[in-house]
């Protein structure tokens, strides 16, 4: 899944995306951004309740873009490939990316998220993909 988010040139994967069940997804270490963190039944838990707007995009509906607000501080947890326990804080970018690919662990995506007007925006591009299904 690491070099399928890197050749994609995304900043997280979920493992829903490729078709498997797990309650796991990568993301590029805000540290650095050549490396990739799994985190394995992530919890998140907000630590800024603060909403920001920002424009998402998604490996799994190309060519959509919206806004999606999300709270802008989020402390994650849960266990690495090594088996053990992890957990980051952040308000920054990444705060946004767990988001993002949490929701795919719960079947929600950046369209079910986004206003009105960006799905009406996007209305072509959404049933193109509805056809290809």
């Amino acid at each position: 899944m690491m070099e399928l988010m890197v050749e994609h040139e995304g900043v997280g994967l979920a493992a829903p995306q490729v078709g498997l069940g797990w309650r796991l997804f990568v993301t590029r270490d805000p540290e650095d951004s050549e490396k990739a963190i799994a985190w394995i039944n992530p919890t998140l838990e907000v630590v800024n309740p603060e909403m920001v707007s920002a424009e998402e995009g998604c490996l799994s509906l190309p060519d959509i873009l919206g806004g999606v607000g999300r709270p802008s501080g989020i402390k994650i947890t849960g266990w690495n490939v090594h088996g053990e326990k992890a957990e980051m804080t952040s308000e920054e970018f990444i705060a946004r990316v767990w988001q993002h690919e949490n929701d795919h662990l719960d079947g929600v995506l950046i369209i079910d998220k986004m206003s009105a007007m960006d799905r009406l925006v996007n209305r072509r591009a959404i049933r193109q993909l509805e056809r290809s299904v």
